[in-house]
């Protein structure tokens, strides 16, 4: 009896081992905190050592987005664009970058498109659209292989205000907002299409959250891909999920944005912005 008992102890010391070792193993280095970025560091790298972590096994990279339905072409390289508001020059001010990665500013793209000009792709509608996160070129979307800008969307519905680590890679310039606020810029590309060099932790509010991902391209692979921690992907829904074009997107997240918080300071903030 006492050997068996030995025998049992011993075999759930080694489980618990096993356990914290493979929660080691595939536990994210957080390497980027203390966000969002203050205005006056929108376009500054990040100071932190890129990690060079191939996350090729992970099985949350987000493969549906919603946004334009074509990529703002001929931007003369990512270093001319990415200084831009490419939203603000294609709707008149009506949108920005700022107020599109918040509830409201997603509420009015259906009724407000983009009418860039012709040479960077003309008017766009918006619509849901799939990528391949271990398609290196996957942002060519049937369009230019090189320069260009593409934007995507996603909506994560929290089930609390929640620390929450996100971990992009991208080729080239990648710029990502959430609820108004900027949260990464990283003109370096990541190497490989599911190859990450900062995991960044961000603040998540209960109920909606709008994430703007941004990337500018010039020549090469052409990739921007994005997955969570997790426990994030366990707890919170993410959208587009069923849905597959504009109307089945928001009859998708009617609910979600519905419950959103009221007077939350960035969506105020955002809205003020983007009306003066």
């Amino acid at each position: 009896m006492q050997k068996s008992y030995h025998l049992m102890l011993a075999t759930v010391i080694l489980f618990a081992l096993a356990m914290s070792i493979s929660h080691l193993a595939f536990a994210q280095k957080v390497n980027l905190k203390d966000g969002p970025i203050p205005e006056k560091d929108w376009m500054v790298n990040p100071g932190e050592a890129a990690l060079n972590e191939s996350h090729a096994d992970n099985k949350n990279w987000i493969e549906k987005w919603y946004g334009p339905d074509g990529n703002y072409e001929n931007n003369n390289g990512f270093a001319a664009s990415a200084p831009k508001d490419l939203i603000d020059e294609g709707t008149n001010g009506k949108l920005t970058q700022i107020s599109l990665s918040t509830v409201e500013g997603l509420k009015l793209t259906q009724t407000v498109d983009i009418g860039w000009k012709g040479a960077n792709g003309g008017a766009r509608g918006w619509t849901v659209f799939e990528i391949d996160p271990a398609d290196a070129h996957h942002m060519n979307r049937d369009g230019p292989a090189d320069n260009m800008d593409m934007y995507a969307i996603c909506v994560i519905d929290a089930p609390e205000d929640m620390k929450a680590v996100m971990s992009p890679a991208h080729d080239d310039h990648a710029q990502i907002w959430i609820n108004g606020e900027k949260w990464y810029n990283n003109s370096a590309w990541t190497g490989a299409a599911q190859e990450v060099d900062f995991n960044i932790e961000v603040d998540l509010v209960k109920g909606a959250n709008i994430v703007l991902y941004r990337c500018g391209e010039s020549g090469g692979h052409a990739y921007m891909n994005l997955h969570f921690d997790d426990k994030t992907h366990d707890v919170a829904d993410f959208y587009p999920d069923k849905s597959d074009d504009q109307a089945s997107f928001f009859k998708e997240i009617d609910r979600v944005l519905d419950v959103e918080a009221a007077g939350k300071l960035t969506t105020t903030w955002a809205d003020i912005k983007r009306t003066n």
